[in-house]
């Protein structure tokens, strides 16, 4: 394994001396030598990791020789360095696989979230508003923010469809395992007889994109306009400010009513449509990529199953890593780092083992 990283930091280190050489020739075009910077900036992390690696293993051929000195003083304090000197080998080896990896360029986005209810009626609509609660608290605990960026809700309490924007540090690293299907068990208020109930919820985790990365030519959008469902009386809408977007070209809608004005709405719809469209896009690439290798952690298939939350046995489980946690009311209160830390911590051994840095 020493070998193979040392070949591949040997690579890195080459493409930085060809990065530097570039950007002494770039002139004055800036944004070509912009674009080398970020390039060298963000591979100068594996460079020193990369070097600090090399000098320990120097230091460690140069102990396992002095171990065989004669002078028995000398001998144990190389034996007492080489147990030391192999640890910290095994925490760079660690590293730097993790920096060898190629990094998802959405990881640094903020998130848009929509929650939409599944199977189940009623039930299935109040679930969703706990998922969209749970998300919330999760988001909160973190220090990022949120905002509603469009909401359906039903009138028990429940939520048909929210979409919803986390603004925050690696929001969307820490959120992309979520996209799937989440299921509750649970014997609902209006059950009379105390059967247990199983409805469901589907989760989307899209990173936000802006107009440069997602350019829509207005000729591929049909937008209609009417009036927002109000609360009634003096609270109903007299002109027409929801806007609804269809994506022609995929069929996709979006709808946005809770903001005064058209223009707001219009802007939030548009929001949410270029994340849906780059979603798709990435989706398609990863597809691609990916044809012999699915990897279900962070694949984002709705189809996919998340979690069951059984409210009968106070538990939640997490059908992708088979971890459990039998504290459901702290999970929907937002503490979800459990589940996060474990999600993301396999999604890394799946990369290793794909990359060839698993040994």
């Amino acid at each position: 394994m020493s070998n193979t990283l040392l070949d591949k930091v040997s690579l890195i280190e080459n493409r930085v001396r060809d990065i530097d050489e570039a950007l002494l020739h770039v002139g004055s075009d800036y944004e070509r030598a912009a674009e080398l910077g970020k390039e060298r900036s963000d591979l100068e992390p594996l460079i020193d990791k990369g070097a600090e690696y090399r000098r320990t293993l120097d230091a460690l051929e140069e102990a396992r020789l002095l171990a065989d000195d004669d002078d028995e003083e000398m001998a144990r304090l190389a034996h007492s360095e080489i147990g030391e000197l192999e640890s910290r080998i095994e925490a760079l080896e660690r590293d730097l696989k993790t920096l060898l990896l190629p990094s998802d360029p959405r990881d640094r986005r903020n998130v848009i979230l929509e929650v939409r209810a599944g199977t189940g009626g009623d039930e299935a609509g109040i679930f969703a508003a706990d998922l969209f609660r749970m998300y919330t608290r999760y988001a909160e605990r973190q220090g990022w923010k949120t905002e509603i960026l469009s909401s359906n809700e039903t009138g028990v309490g429940g939520i048909k469809e929210v979409a919803f924007q986390i603004k925050g540090r690696s929001a969307y690293s820490k959120l992309k395992y979520e996209s799937g299907v989440h299921r509750v068990q649970r014997v609902p208020v209006t059950e009379s007889q105390g059967r247990i109930h199983t409805s469901t919820a589907t989760v989307a985790v899209m990173a936000e994109v802006d107009e440069v990365e997602i350019h829509i030519p207005d000729g591929d959008i049909k937008m209609d306009v009417y009036k927002s469902a109000g609360a009634g009386g003096q609270n109903v809408q007299k002109n027409a400010t929801a806007v609804r977007l269809t994506h022609l070209p995929t069929g996709l809608v979006v709808q946005c009513q809770d903001e005064r004005s058209q223009l707001q709405n219009r802007q939030r719809a548009m929001s949410i449509l270029r994340a849906r469209l780059y979603e798709m896009e990435e989706q398609k690439r990863r597809s691609e990529i990916e044809a012999d290798r699915r990897s279900q952690v962070g694949s984002g298939e709705r189809s996919e199953k998340i979690r069951t939350y059984n409210y009968p046995q106070s538990r939640v489980t997490d059908h992708r890593i088979g971890v459990s946690s039998y504290n459901l009311p702290a999970v929907l209160d937002g503490d979800l780092e459990e589940f996060m830390v474990e999600l993301a911590m396999r999604d890394e051994a799946e990369r290793l083992a794909a990359a060839g840095l698993d040994r």
